[in-house]
């Protein structure tokens, strides 16, 4: 059975080895959509033979979509840059597809954040749909926060992947103003009115949730540092939605 390989890029140079590497012997065909590294990124990609198209981002939505279309295959498997299959994952890819009545299949996503492997604060192992067949699926969701949507029978396979998210701070700080940017246009473009208790209630809130009931005290330092990062997050995304609203009300006054 033959499988496609698709993925969004944007300066990925120091994860896309790792990650291509690890798929190396399982798809025949790796599509990646660019949306203008500065990097090596497209480089690293073509030596690994990958068919590399550049798209200026609009959103994850759309991004995905469009390198959805440009699978030759029937069966995709979707990844970003910063994941990795376990040899026992492909083994049992290779070993299901060819007999499975399923037309899509949740894999078992590990997340690490600064080089630790995370159980808690919202980080734990997780099901995620990520293998699929391409007539039946397509991204769904607005400009952040996308999910492949299937039309059909879906599984799950019992191994593991890897999400090396943010390895070190410098990782984190990289995304972090576009992930902020794109969190407070959702909320804008839904409408989301802003009070100015959001940014004293939704940040604490958030370091809340994390810390206390999603138990990342139990995942030590680190756990701590991924709640106190959310509740920053939270606060600058919101910011944020204060400024696209001042910027509307200052124009309509004009």
């Amino acid at each position: 059975m033959k499988i496609s390989l698709v993925m969004i890029t944007k300066n990925e140079e120091k994860n896309l080895p790792e990650s291509l590497e690890s798929v190396r012997d399982l798809v025949d065909e790796i599509i990646v959509v660019d949306s203008g590294s500065d990097d090596n990124t497209v480089k690293i990609a073509q030596n690994f033979g990958a068919k590399v198209f550049q798209r200026n981002f609009d959103s994850f939505s759309n991004q995905k979509n469009y390198a959805l279309s440009l699978a030759s295959n029937e069966w995709v498997l979707h990844l970003d840059a910063d994941e990795v299959l376990s040899e026992q994952l492909k083994n049992e890819i290779k070993n299901t597809l060819d007999r499975t009545e399923y037309d899509g299949f949740y894999l078992v996503r590990a997340n690490f954040f600064l080089k630790k492997q995370m159980k808690h604060a919202g980080l734990g192992r997780e099901a995620r749909l990520r293998l699929a067949k391409k007539s039946l699926s397509k991204y769904v969701g607005g400009i952040i926060h996308e999910e492949l949507s299937v039309e059909g029978r879906l599984g799950y396979m019992n191994n593991l992947f890897y999400h090396y998210t943010c390895q070190t701070l410098d990782n984190y700080f990289i995304k972090f103003d576009k992930y902020t940017t794109l969190g407070a246009v959702k909320m804008y473009e839904n409408n989301k009115k802003f009070y100015i208790t959001d940014l004293f209630f939704r940040p604490v809130i958030e370091f809340v949730k994390r810390y206390a009931l999603r138990m990342g005290f139990l995942d030590g330092i680190e756990g701590f540092i991924w709640a106190a990062l959310g509740m920053y997050y939270s606060f600058i995304k919101y910011v944020k939605l204060w400024q696209l609203i001042k910027a509307k009300t200052n124009n309509q006054n004009r």
